[in-house]
């Protein structure tokens, strides 16, 4: 069986967002050109690292032999988006792996994104690896300007969840949170 890939070029919009409460909220990649529309869900920490790897691309390649790409140091003020997520929020699959790379030929950042792939501990054994394709997958391609914003909303977006406790560093819920350090909160 093939896979199925959701592949976006030339994105009209890219960004991470979230559906519910801090403590409770899920995480979705979305990605949308013209009406096709397409979210997948994802862990805080996923768009945390995603973020952080996509910044990490950015300004080593700003570095090359003068920034030969037009890399900017910061979000471009026409690409911040601060919408929230395109409705309906229809996820197409969790995502397991996230790959990232850079295509030197389009001068675009690539995103691919793959379904989470449970494994029964009986069927452990059966799994083998080498043989196993996803059966779906997303490709987003993105200018490099594109690619600054979408790591600069994400990190927002991760860190406009509950606040750290100052002592030992865990979320601190609305009703207060115990603290292994101090005690009650």
């Amino acid at each position: 069986m093939s896979t199925l890939v959701h592949s976006f070029d030339w994105p009209d919009r890219i960004v991470v967002g979230t559906v519910g409460v801090p403590g409770s909220r899920t995480f979705y990649l979305q990605v949308r050109a013209g009406a096709r529309l397409l979210s997948t869900a994802l862990e805080k920490e996923q768009s945390a690292v995603l973020a952080e790897k996509i910044d990490e691309i950015l300004d080593e390649l700003m570095v090359n032999d003068g920034n030969p790409h037009s890399v900017p140091t910061d979000t471009p003020i026409e690409l911040v988006d601060n919408e929230p997520l395109d409705q309906p929020v229809d996820e197409q699959f969790r995502t397991g792996a996230l790959g990232l790379g850079w295509d030197p030929t389009t001068a675009q950042v690539v995103i691919e994104a793959y379904p989470l792939v449970l494994v029964d501990e009986e069927d452990e054994d059966a799994l083998d690896e080498t043989a196993t394709e996803p059966e779906e997958m997303l490709v987003v391609r993105m200018p490099v300007g594109t690619a600054r914003a979408f790591a600069k909303r994400t990190r927002e977006v991760v860190g406009a969840g509950r606040p750290l406790c100052p002592l030992c560093g865990t979320p601190i819920d609305p009703d207060g949170h115990v603290c292994p350090v101090a005690g009650d909160l």
